[in-house]
């Protein structure tokens, strides 16, 4: 990472994102889709998931979606942004969420 801070394997990635869509990438392209750390980059992102599940990481796509406003009763609010990174593993390889 760019701020010197060295995050362990399980800070940079959140969670996994489990959609419709997500699922039809898993199955067909081998892709998968987690939400990461803002300041996580690439190759961190591909260090973090091999490591945690053991798997050969080709590539390494990422995307920032910006908060968006909402209506919090009478007030005005954020959304929080957040980062994606969608991960293409070797054809053998496979992650199991379930």
């Amino acid at each position: 990472m760019s701020s010197g801070i060295q995050l362990e394997p399980y800070q940079v990635i959140l969670r996994p994102l489990v959609t419709e869509k997500g699922t039809h990438l898993s199955e067909r392209r081998h892709q998968y889709q987690f939400e990461v750390v803002m300041s996580a980059n690439k190759g961190d992102i591909k260090k973090a998931v091999e490591t945690l599940w053991n798997v050969r990481v080709e590539d390494v796509r990422t995307q920032v979606y910006k908060g968006k406003p909402r209506r919090f009763k009478m007030r005005m609010g954020h959304t929080g942004e957040w980062k994606k990174a969608i991960v293409k593993l070797h054809q053998e390889d496979h992650i199991a969420f379930f």
